[in-house]
C-alpha cells in the first residue's frame, strides 16, 4: 500500500499515532472514571462507542470498562491508582490508516460488517476485519480511521485498495 494512494475515489493514508488504553476495574469503575476525566481533560464518553475530544486527544470507550486515548502528538504521562485500574500504551503495535473518498461506504461493506448510515460522526465500532479486531471511527461524512494491528496494516491496506479499485464511480 502507498501512504496516500487513491483508488477509484477513495485516498487510504497510514499513520503512526499514540494510543494508551485505560481500564478501571469492575467494583471501582465509578472511582476510576472520576479519577480518570480530569486526567484526561474533561468528561468521559459514557457509552461504548461514544468519543469526547478536549485539549487535542481524543477520548473513545471502546468497552464498559475500557477506553482508549488517542493523540497525534506526545502522550501526556498520566498515573493510574492500581486499587482502581491501569493503563497500557498500545501505540507501537498498532498504525492509523485514514481513508476518505465518496466511496468509502461502498468499500468498507466490502470489508467489514458495519452500518455506515447509523454509525455517527465522531462514533466508533469495534469490528473484525478478515479476522483481525480493528477500531473503526467515523471522522466525517466520507472518512473514519482504523485502528489497525501494525503487523496486518499493509495487508489490509492492500486489500482495501483493491476493493476500491474493483468499485466504479
Amino acid at each position: 500500500m502507498t501512504n496516500g494512494s487513491d483508488q477509484a475515489g477513495l485516498a487510504i493514508a497510514s499513520k503512526d499515532c499514540g494510543i494508551v488504553q485505560f481500564d478501571g476495574w469492575d467494583d471501582a469503575m465509578a472511582r476510576f472514571e472520576a479519577d480518570l476525566a480530569p486526567r484526561l481533560g474533561g468528561q468521559l464518553p459514557t457509552k461504548v462507542g461514544e468519543t469526547t475530544y478536549q485539549d487535542g486527544k481524543l477520548v473513545i470507550r471502546i468497552a464498559p470498562r475500557r477506553f482508549w486515548l488517542l493523540c497525534d502528538g506526545p502522550l501526556p504521562a498520566i498515573d493510574i491508582d492500581p486499587e482502581l485500574g491501569c493503563m497500557l500504551g498500545l501505540g507501537e503495535g498498532r498504525v492509523r490508516l485514514r481513508l476518505s473518498g465518496q466511496n468509502i461506504k461502498h468499500v468498507l461493506e466490502r470489508c467489514v460488517v458495519v452500518d455506515w448510515d447509523s454509525l455517527q460522526q465522531g462514533e466508533g465500532v469495534q469490528v473484525g476485519f478478515h479476522r483481525v479486531p480493528v477500531l473503526l471511527l467515523r471522522t466525517g461524512p466520507f472518512e473514519c480511521d482504523l485502528f489497525v494491528p501494525r503487523s496486518f496494516s499493509r495487508s489490509l491496506g492492500e486489500w482495501i485498495s483493491q476493493v476500491s479499485a474493483g468499485i466504479e464511480n
